[in-house]
């Protein structure tokens, strides 16, 4: 069995534990994890996560956009510059991430930030249609929000809700609509009853694995850094929520992030 990560932050991880983009992919192999997804959070970081890439680009892909957590930060000019590394993007960038709606943190949420938060959204998803990428999108406290724009943009490749966390019905939405969505450590937490259910409910092929690495540890690991390689907790944890043999959930799962994430 072979595993796709698809949501990381390398650049971060690396930077976290003093290692190389080489060493860190060398580890995620060992753990099985041959394909790694990794997202930018702004412009600060566009360079650095095409550099993860390139220096491994057997094995990493990227993606470009402008996170809703840092949107104070953001300037309208950012996605000027967003837009013009997409059109001249190489064939390693495969997606627009990471993207999405954030109601989790009062200071992003006053009513100036929050509109802005909404016109750089809908900006990329704007870009997400008329380049033909998928989207790896942050949702936090805002299912319910970002439906709408989703269905507005009506993305021919979709993409993923990452690090998903919320019902059934919510979740149902998004994969009727053509979207993944994301299953990482937060189902590795025998406290997540309603993640869980809604994970082992959903069609098999409508789901993705994530580490969110460094971020999103899981169960047993807290406190750590997250690693590519700890996907086989994730993975095990949803065999223990399936009907589906290992082998089975596993090609699915690889089969629907090569085809979303990985090059043409």
């Amino acid at each position: 069995m072979v595993f796709f990560d698809t949501h990381t932050h390398l650049d971060y991880l690396a930077q976290d534990l003093g290692l190389s983009i080489t060493q860190l992919v060398e580890n995620a192999r060992q753990g099985n994890v041959d394909r790694i997804l990794v997202v930018s959070v702004g412009a600060k970081n566009f360079d650095k996560v095409t550099a993860c890439s390139q220096a491994e680009p057997e094995h990493v892909v990227y993606g470009l956009g402008l996170h809703p957590l840092y949107i104070a930060s953001h300037q309208y000019a950012d996605l000027d510059l967003l837009e013009q590394r997409l059109l001249n993007r190489d064939k390693h960038c495969t997606a627009i991430a990471e993207i999405g709606l954030d109601k989790g943190v009062a200071e992003i949420c006053t009513p100036e930030l929050w509109q802005k938060q909404c016109e750089f959204l809908e900006t990329q998803l704007s870009f997400a249609k008329r380049l033909d990428l998928p989207v790896n999108l942050h949702s936090r406290k805002t299912h319910d929000v970002l439906f709408p724009f989703l269905k507005k943009a009506q993305l021919s490749q979709c993409g993923v809700i990452h690090g998903f966390s919320g019902s059934y019905d919510q979740a149902k939405r998004f994969v009727d609509l053509g979207y993944k969505i994301g299953v990482g450590g937060t189902i590795t937490y025998a406290r997540a009853n309603k993640t869980r259910e809604t994970i082992r409910k959903l069609p098999l092929d409508s789901l993705v694995l994530e580490t969110d690495s460094p971020d999103m540890p899981v169960f047993g690991y807290q406190g750590e850094p997250n690693r590519s390689e700890r996907l086989n907790v994730s993975f095990q944890a949803l065999c223990d929520l399936r009907t589906e043999d290992p082998e089975q959930i596993a090609d699915v799962i690889w089969q629907t992030s090569e085809k979303l994430f990985w090059l043409d």
